[in-house]
Order: structure tokens, then C-alpha cells, then sequence
């Protein structure tokens, strides 16, 4: 049985010193060749190259770099891929009661085939299903079974389908995912035990177990219960070439299922607090304030991102940020503020006390914490989440985090992008006792505001650059103060209201360091698309926030501006990448 391992990245970065810039050293031909799609080939190579004052400004020579680094290739090679066939399948259907595509005859047909010859041990390597996609797939079957709405209850063809292969199945399969697939022995027709009887292989599956019961049958949890299971499973392990404690495929049907069942703000909240203690008592910085930027862990696939650039220019007048994520993460597996800070020779693996040292020099002002060294249980779940296809609720609460705390004011910035979970965000902020939330409704999900004028044919539902949020009135946080005491507030960010020419947003399309040229040369002054993109995101936060001096948002507006023309901006981002290999 395949297992969903977690291990190191298989790019190797070599870090030396030069010009006092700590740089990286490329030794491979760096080319992009995705996993083809069913029926769908196709072979992208990135050529792309970073510009010769990005590379003299890095210290790095040319003669280093065979091709730029792309996002896709930040996935480890040691992580077992998902059965193509039953990943389009997920994609359909492992989602809400709304959003739920279901199958048709020939469409179903074809992927309970292949989880049968998987099953029979007829297909090996890629081609094997893995017990973390069966589970998520027949999850997201028996939900739709017991509670979904009838336009997203299953098939005709789906049924036809069933029909024909459950007889198979029921005898291949393994107990856990019969369990999974039938629980009460109704669903199927065929009377089965298995699924009314079975409790688990371990002890630490009957909790599990008992929580799948409800979720399967469209029901919530309490938030005792959502953490007692994710504490007792978590961090997944690995011995000889299985997962131990664990059924990969228990796990993955309790993760989908309840994204799938719409999550209460209890088990949010349950999600979001699960591991604050993971690694002890939380460490304060001693700054004034802090913002922690939670954007979306698996990245940007299309546009500019913008956030390590605004970090830079915001610590130039005292306003600490704290980012925190992934290397790489399903299921867009985008370009990373990880992946930035580690192809221009940034130590990745800080630690929350090394983070604080960092936010506390007054020559850098902003950290870097990788889910990695901050929440080990939740890192460890990499594999698995790829053959969810869907994002689980940690999707949401990884956004909210606080790795590192202030002595002063703090405050909270997340990307959105689905309708709905603009306000769990700002619960889970609240209850996090920030003094400040915001939640933004990005491109691609994520945190930086644009400058393009809003399409006409834009989509229904909130536009982009929709912001939403809350501050307090005074110093006191959030488990201090009472409505009154705490503003609400929301807003549609026009960029030319505030004197920006409207632009499209710079392309990137996962080169790594195409979004690294775009941001070096915007802090080096060049004036366009990206350095208004920096500007405004800089700006507006400040402003949105209440931070000290930007009350006015001209003249926030002007503050990061100069933090950029001055040069000091791109300083700090070069310190960073030097001292950050100094942390102690």
C-alpha cells in the first residue's frame, strides 16, 4: 500500500557567501514537465530568466542559474502520486452541497473500474489508488447519499454504476473503507456488517470512528471532539513503508467530510487552536506591533504575489510582520513566500525563537516561520492533503496563527476566497485576541489587493479586492473588549480612488523567480504594475489597520513609497536573507 510520506524537499540548494549576501547555487536544469491530466497532455519547460540587476543585487552569477525555479518543482520526488483518474474524480465531488459536480454513467463507470483493479493489486506505482484518495472519494459518495440537496445526491449513472461494482468492491476492499463507504449498511443494498460493526484497527482509530459516524451521516462535531481526534492521530507516522496509529483512509474522510458538511465555528475554532502548544508556550517579540499574514499555504499559480515585498517595506516604520506557511502544498502547489526566500539563499528553517530575534533587529523587522519547525502535526499531513484533492478545514485555520506573539499591538491578515468564510476568519481572529482582524479577498484567494479596474463580466458574489474586518478602540485585545469598544468594518478597495493607473496584474504562472524579479526591481524603485501592487497592499493594510501614522491614507500611501525610493525597503530584505543564517 503506498504511503504518503512527508519527507525533505528533493531540491537541493547549496548556500555560500558572497558580497556578504548569502546566495543559491543551482545544479540541475530546472524544467517543468506536470503529471498529465486524464486525456489531457501537456509539457511546460519555464524560460523565464531573473534580469542581470536581480542577479548583481543577489550576488549571484549568471553562470549559476540553468533555468529558474517553478513552484511545481518544490514538490518532493519521494511523494507518492495520486491516481490521476480518481483525482478528477475527487474534484467533482469532494466538495459542498452546492459546488458538487456528480458523475456521469461513463465517468463513474471508469473510476470504480479503476478502484477495483487497484484494489486487486492489477495497478502499481502512479496508477495505484492510494487509501487517502479511497477514502476521501467514498466520503464524499456517502455524504452526498445522507444529506446532500437532490441536485448533487448521486446520479443515474453514478447509481448504474454502484450497482455494477459493489458486489466487487465489498470483497476487495479493505474494512476501513467498507466502513467508510457504507457505515450503517444501507447505503449499498447488499446488507453488509462490515460497516455497522467496525470500530477501528487500533485503539487510537476508535475515536475516529466513532466521530466518522456522525460526519458521514452530514453531522457535527464539538469541539472537544475535533480536537481529542486530531490529537490523537496527529503527527502521522511512518514505519516500515506504512503509516502507523493511523488509517490513511479514516483520516482522509474525517478531513474531507467535514469541509464537505460546511464546518460549524466550533470545529473551526477546534481546527485552528488544536496545536498552539505544540511546541510550548507561545514566545513574545518585544515590538510595538505585529502583523501576522496568513495568506493561502498553496500559493500562487497565475499572479504577482506580493506579500514578502510588503513585509520589507512595512518594517522600514516600525511595523513588524510575522508570514508564516510552506514550501509546497497542495492543491495548487503555487509559488511560496518559502520558496522565494529559499531560492534567493534566505535560511527557511527558523525557528519561532530565531523568528523573534528577527522581528526584535531593528536591521530586518519581519520573520519567516515555515509550518515545518512551528506545527511539526500539521506538516506531516503534506501527502495526505495532495490525495484529498479538495482543502481540508486546516485550510482555513492555518491562516490564523500566531507563532510568535507582541508585546505590543497585534493583529491578523488572511486571504479568502469562497463567500462565506470572510466571516470564520474574523471569528477565529477574535477569538485568537488580536487587537486588529482583516480579511481580503485577493487574486487567487490571496492577500494582495490589485490595481485593474474590476471586469464587467466579473463573477457574482463579493469582488476582488473586497475587505472586511474589526479594531479595537483602544490597546486593550479582543478578550477585552465589548462590541462597543471594537469597530466593524468593510470595503471595496478601488485602487484609482487612491491615484493608481489600473493595470493588469503581473504574470507569473508558478516561476518562482519571474515573481522574485518583479518584486526586487519594484523595491529597487522601478515604477509599475508590481511597485503600485506593493504600495497599496502596504498602504491600505496600514490604513485598514489603524497602525500609528496611517490614519490618513495619503499619507500611508506616501509612507511606503518612500520606504521603497529611499532604498531602505530593499535593504531589509537583504539583510534578512544574510542574517537570518545568523539567528541564534
Amino acid at each position: 500500500m503506498k504511503v504518503l510520506l512527508n519527507p525533505e524537499p528533493s531540491l537541493s540548494i547549496h548556500i555560500t557567501n558572497q558580497r556578504n549576501i548569502t546566495r543559491p547555487k543551482l545544479h540541475s536544469s530546472l524544467s517543468f514537465v506536470p503529471h498529465p491530466w486524464i486525456g489531457q497532455k501537456c509539457c511546460l519547460t519555464a524560460k523565464a530568466s531573473l534580469d542581470s540587476a536581480t542577479i548583481d543585487q543577489l550576488g549571484i552569477s549568471e553562470s549559476d542559474i540553468k533555468n529558474p525555479a517553478v513552484s511545481s518543482l518544490y514538490r518532493s520526488s519521494k511523494l507518492p502520486k495520486p491516481n490521476q483518474t480518481v483525482l478528477e474524480a475527487q474534484a467533482r465531488v469532494c466538495t459542498g452541497p452546492t459546488q458538487t459536480r456528480p458523475l456521469n454513467e461513463d465517468q463513474a463507470f471508469k473510476v470504480l473500474d479503476t478502484i477495483l483493479r487497484s484494489a486487486r493489486g492489477e495497478l502499481k506505482g502512479e496508477e495505484e489508488v492510494s487509501k487517502a484518495q479511497l477514502g476521501a472519494f467514498f466520503a464524499a459518495m456517502t455524504i452526498r447519499a445522507n444529506a446532500f440537496p437532490e441536485a448533487t445526491r448521486w446520479s443515474e449513472g453514478e447509481k448504474q454504476a454502484m450497482n455494477n461494482f459493489w458486489p466487487l468492491l465489498v470483497r476487495a476492499l479493505p474494512p476501513d473503507v467498507i466502513f467508510i463507504a457504507d457505515p450503517e449498511g444501507s447505503i449499498m443494498g447488499a446488507g453488509s456488517s462490515i460497516g455497522p460493526q467496525y470500530v477501528g484497527n487500533r485503539t487510537s482509530e476508535m475515536r475516529l470512528v466513532g466521530a466518522l459516524r456522525e460526519i458521514l451521516a452530514g453531522g457535527h462535531l464539538g469541539y472537544e471532539e475535533v480536537q481529542g481526534v486530531l490529537r490523537e492521530v496527529l503527527p502521522l507516522k511512518v514505519k516500515d513503508n506504512e503509516c502507523s496509529g493511523v488509517s490513511e483512509s479514516l483520516l482522509s474522510a474525517f478531513l474531507i467530510g467535514q469541509r464537505m458538511n460546511l464546518e460549524t465555528d466550533r470545529e473551526l475554532k477546534a481546527y485552528c487552536l488544536a496545536f498552539d502548544d505544540e511546541l510550548g508556550p507561545p514566545l513574545v517579540a518585544d515590538v510595538r506591533s505585529l502583523t501576522h499574514y496568513g495568506e493561502p499555504y498553496d500559493g500562487n499559480t497565475r499572479f504577482f504575489r506580493s506579500t514578502l515585498f510588503v513585509a520589507a517595506v512595512r518594517s522600514c516604520y516600525g511595523e513588524s510582520s510575522l508570514l508564516h506557511g510552506a514550501e509546497w502544498m497542495p492543491p495548487k502547489g503555487g509559488v511560496t513566500e518559502e520558496q522565494m526566500l529559499k531560492f534567493m539563499g534566505a535560511n527557511v528553517s527558523l525557528t519561532p525563537l530565531q523568528a523573534k530575534g528577527l522581528l526584535e533587529d531593528d536591521e530586518v523587522g519581519f520573520a519567516y516561520i515555515s509550518q515545518r519547525e512551528a506545527c511539526p502535526s500539521l506538516y506531516s499531513l503534506i501527502g495526505l492533503r495532495e490525495h484529498m484533492k479538495k482543502r481540508p478545514p486546516l485550510a482555513t485555520t492555518e491562516k490564523v496563527q500566531q507563532f510568535v506573539r507582541a508585546r505590543g499591538r497585534e493583529a491578523i491578515v488572511a486571504g479568502f476566497y469562497h463567500e462565506g468564510y470572510e466571516e470564520s476568519l474574523l471569528m477565529l481572529m477574535k477569538r485568537r485576541g488580536v487587537h486588529s482582524g482583516l480579511v481580503v479577498k485577493g487574486e487567487e484567494g490571496a492577500l494582495s489587493m490589485t490595481t485593474r479596474l474590476r471586469s464587467a463580466n466579473a463573477s457574482k458574489g463579493l469582488p476582488v479586492n473586497y475587505c472586511s474586518g474589526f479594531r479595537s478602540l483602544s490597546m486593550a485585545s479582543a478578550f477585552e473588549v465589548d462590541g462597543v469598544s471594537r469597530e466593524s468594518f468593510n470595503i471595496e478597495v478601488n485602487a484609482k480612488d487612491y491615484g493608481f493607473e489600473p493595470t493588469d496584474t503581473p504574470r507569473t504562472d508558478r516561476s518562482v523567480s519571474k515573481n522574485i524579479q518583479l518584486g526586487l526591481a519594484a523595491l529597487r524603485g522601478e515604477k509599475g504594475p508590481a511597485y503600485d501592487r506593493i504600495v497599496l497592499n502596504a498602504g491600505m493594510v496600514d490604513h485598514l489597520l489603524r497602525c500609528d501614522g496611517a490614519e490618513d491614507i495619503s499619507s500611508a500611501l506616501d509612507r511606503a513609497r518612500e520606504a521603497i525610493d529611499s532604498g531602505r525597503a530593499l535593504k531589509k530584505l537583504l539583510n534578512y536573507i544574510n542574517i537570518s543564517h545568523k539567528a541564534r
